[in-house]
């Protein structure tokens, strides 16, 4: 549900009331199926969600020659991908579309083919930061890069090696690419500053499971051992902490009442503490994580987001909806994304009072001080949101209009809501479930 629609018109005002589940988490999910290139024998992935990052990483390994096909249970998938092969350019692009996640196969591939490709994924994309960081990342291990008119070739004539490396910024994506990479080096890998959230400690699991050798210390620093060989793994994904925190927020902003099930508290601790702050109340169980609205006030807080353990930031837009409603003036200072904040437009168009800032408010050590980036807002409330016409812009701001229409008075229509079909499995089915009044366009 989410592909085949393009606008929810939603009458708001009424809470979210009910239960809903969630499966493994698209962060570590869509990683885990690119592991199992790595492995000899098939993997089995089991709680896999059905969203539209996992069809497109799916396809990804089909093209590459990786048989996947469901398991017993819903949610499982298993991925063999003993007939591995070279793909078309053309078929990787017709895939990733504008997804970056091809450049995770080019270590998992060089081990296995001693080559890989990279399509142009649209333009200027190949050239921003973020691939050419990857590229040094893999020239470091051995690889040979090559630029090629429809996009970038990679090979391992001497094989891969490991290397010393240090990020200027714990990447969550960059401790991915060596990860994948480091496990079948010849020899071993130390990277200082890594990223150590719940989903890459997940993806260590795995490739433990498969064989790896990998140590974290407690100041950022993973070392790998590499090895010659990796199996298949068997392994539970890690539930969507993203996701069970945005319908947290859709309970305190409607005044609702929200069981979560799968939700965990250790993975949620640092969101569980700033719920309380703001006013929401929770009920910790075996099965999940009940979120509610107690009555009262929602009081403003101070929030600046972080890598983990920090307050992450895709938490922090949902919650901005619940923040228009607290009584009191409350800061967000975002430290991880320079450009977070283009949500908040259709939120003011809606009747909240948020202003936006180009300085640091906040004590927080933050990349982004004295550059021109949108990255601190202040939010007053509480304000009466009323319904408006808006459009979704990304993933977790989308999620967030939808919590700001529910919240509102009147009818709110918002379009372009299949891009939160990208991590949100069954978004529209969970709507329903939870007392949600709204129509579907296709």
């Amino acid at each position: 549900m989410g592909m085949n629609v393009d606008k929810v018109t939603i009458r708001g005002g009424r809470p979210l009331v009910g239960r809903i589940e969630v499966k493994g988490a698209k962060n570590l999910v869509t990683k885990a199926m690119v592991a199992a290139l790595l492995g000899e024998t098939p993997s089995l992935l089991k709680d896999v969600p059905n969203i539209s990052d996992v069809r497109i990483v799916r396809g990804l390994l089909e093209v590459h020659g990786v048989k996947v096909t469901e398991g017993d249970e819903p949610g499982d998938m298993i991925l063999d991908p003993v007939d591995v092969e070279s793909a078309h350019f053309a078929a990787i692009d017709a895939h990733a579309g504008s997804s970056r996640i091809p450049i995770l196969f080019c270590g998992p591939l060089l081990h296995r083919l001693g080559e890989a490709f990279i399509p142009d994924l649209g333009g200027c994309r190949i050239g921003d930061r973020p691939i050419d960081f990857h590229l040094e990342v893999l020239r470091k291990f051995g690889a040979v890069v090559e630029k090629q008119p429809n996009g970038i070739r990679m090979s391992a004539p001497n094989g891969l090696k490991g290397a010393k490396l240090e990020l200027p910024y714990p990447s969550v994506g960059a401790t991915e690419q060596v990860l994948l990479t480091a496990v079948r080096a010849d020899g071993i890998t130390e990277l200082k500053n890594a990223a150590i959230e719940p989903e890459i400690m997940d993806l260590i699991h795995i490739l433990q499971k498969m064989g790896a050798i990998i140590t974290v210390d407690t100041d950022r620093v993973i070392r790998i051992e590499g090895v010659d060989k990796l199996d298949g793994y068997t392994h539970r994904a890690l539930f969507d902490r993203n996701e069970a925190a945005s319908w947290a927020a859709a309970a305190l902003a409607t005044q609702g009442d929200i069981f979560v099930g799968g939700a965990r508290q250790p993975e949620m601790l640092t969101f569980l503490n700033v719920f309380r702050k703001v006013g929401g109340a929770f009920d910790i169980h075996d099965d999940g994580i009940r979120f509610y609205h107690p009555g009262g006030d929602l009081k403003p807080v101070i929030i600046e987001t972080d890598v983990h353990p920090g307050f992450m930031t895709d938490w922090q837009q949902p919650l901005v909806i619940a923040l228009t409603q607290a009584h009191g003036t409350s800061i967000v200072h975002e430290t991880v994304y320079e450009q977070r904040f283009g949500f908040v437009d259709a939120l003011v168009k809606m009747g909240a009072t948020i202003q936006i800032h180009r300085e640091c408010l906040g004590g927080h050590p933050c990349r982004f001080g004295q550059r021109n980036f949108n990255h601190s807002a202040v939010i007053t409330g509480p304000t009466k949101l009323y319904g408006a016409d808006i459009e979704v812009p990304d993933l977790r701001g989308g999620f967030s209009h939808l919590i700001a229409a529910l919240t509102a008075e009147g009818s709110s229509t918002v379009s372009n809501v299949g891009i939160i079909s990208r991590g949100y499995e069954n978004f529209i089915t969970k709507l329903r479930l939870l007392g949600a009044d709204f129509d579907l366009e296709a």
